[in-house]
């Protein structure tokens, strides 16, 4: 179960973060190199130049990152978390409070529940009314179950797992001998809800500390911006978090992740360039000795087919083992919901590099069909049904939550907006 935290006092700006581990500082330990307040945006200048509370401490407690072969210094950013944060934050409206539905704790109040299932509904109402427009007015007969099979086909669900799907249709119908077209789409709602069960899993923190967690992505997918919404997320739930700015390859990504960790007010681990795998190192490192429960390792956009780059992606891997051998404990992969089965491609080659434990699935406000998540349930094209910790369906902070297989299938399937959810 997701573990709930207590908010931690904040260290006295003057202490580093060796003292507050209790490792004494050597005298030749290596300063952080300082941040030119031209390099982050304007909101950050006061803090970014040590003169108000939450401004930069020594690095002492890193030690330079094997393998990484950079000559670059790490550079701690650190933002004064918002006065708003010292009040215990509104459960109601927490994403997290959802992570707990599936063993029996309480959901959150009908406004928060029906404004997010109204807007994954929106997201795909294209698949919606495809899908759902189907059982009106129709006889239960088999030229409704061509059209079934051919909507699931057109919603990217794939044929294996379209097959399956339809096949325990046609018994049920069968066997309880169904003749109401509405009937039927609940029975698939049923269906898909069980079938999709196994990708649904919660996000489970507090149980290692720090919790390391390295986030993989093509460029494009969402996967920085998923990043600042998931640290969000961890922050409405009194967990401590630490970013860290490993996409030293795209242009401005560095800057990007920084802008979330102000939005934030987290601290975020960054360089100049160099090498992702030290600055890999040196987050474990410093949110190891800061006490950090969780910390968000940011990765460089890779294609699969880029095998030179995606040895890249094993080598972060490697790193942040040497700095603790029990990370990362998650590596999560961020999905466009928009790729329809590209997205299998994509989960087949990075699972198979790095080890995926779990799917974030972005973008399903878009032209999203949805129906991959059934495809990926059923181990289409040889894919691991890896779970679906995460969907988004917005650009805003609270538009990234935990999947719920009922909701999604009913979602998916055009319910309305007062439907089961």
């Amino acid at each position: 179960m997701f573990s709930f935290f207590k908010r931690k006092k904040a260290p006295a700006p003057q202490e580093s973060a060796a003292v507050q581990a209790g490792i004494p500082e050597s005298a030749d330990a290596p300063e952080v190199a300082p941040v030119a307040p031209t390099e982050l945006p304007d909101t950050w200048a006061a803090q970014a130049d040590g003169s108000a509370p939450g401004a930069r401490e020594p690095a002492s407690a890193m030690d330079p990152a094997p393998e990484a072969g950079s000559d670059s210094e790490a550079v701690e950013v650190f933002v004064q978390p918002p006065d708003a944060w010292s009040d215990r934050p509104d459960e109601s409206s927490d994403p997290l409070a959802r992570l707990d539905r599936s063993a029996g704790a309480q959901a959150p109040g009908p406004a928060a529940s029906g404004s997010w299932l109204g807007r994954l509904r929106r997201g795909l109402s294209r698949t919606g009314q495809s899908l759902g427009g189907l059982f009106t007015g129709v006889k239960v007969d088999e030229a409704l179950f061509e059209e079934l099979e051919t909507a699931l086909i057109m919603a990217d669900a794939g044929v294996e797992a379209t097959e399956k799907l339809l096949a325990e249709l046609r018994a049920r119908v069968r066997r309880q001998r169904i003749e109401h077209p509405e009937a039927v789409r609940a029975e698939l709602r049923d269906i898909l809800t069980e079938h999709l069960k196994v990708l649904e899993k919660p996000f489970v923190v507090g149980e290692t500390t720090p919790m390391v967690v390295m986030i993989a992505g093509v460029n494009g997918a969402g996967k920085t911006t998923s990043i600042g919404k998931l640290a969000h997320a961890l922050r409405q739930r009194q967990a401590s978090v630490l970013l860290a700015a490993g996409d030293t390859f795209r242009a401005a990504a560095r800057e990007q992740l920084v802008a979330w960790g102000a939005r934030n007010g987290v601290t975020v681990i960054a360089q100049e360039g160099g090498d992702p795998a030290a600055v890999a190192f040196d987050a474990v490192n410093a949110g190891r000795a800061r006490s950090a429960d969780v910390v968000l390792v940011d990765t460089a956009g890779r294609l699969p087919t880029q095998l030179h780059l995606m040895e890249e992606l094993k080598k972060i891997r490697r790193v942040i083992g040497k700095a603790d051998p029990a990370a990362p404990h998650e590596v999560l992969l961020v999905v466009d919901g928009n790729t329809g089965q590209n997205a299998l491609a994509q989960i087949r080659a990075f699972d198979a590099a790095l080890g995926l434990t779990g799917l974030v699935v972005t973008k399903l406000d878009g032209t999203a069909k949805g129906g991959t998540l059934a495809a990926v349930a059923a181990g289409s094209q040889g894919v691991r049904p890896v779970p679906v910790y995460w969907i988004g369906v917005g650009e805003g902070m609270q538009d990234l939550q935990p999947f719920v297989a009922a909701e999604f299938a009913d979602a998916l399937l055009g319910g309305a907006e007062s439907g089961k959810g």
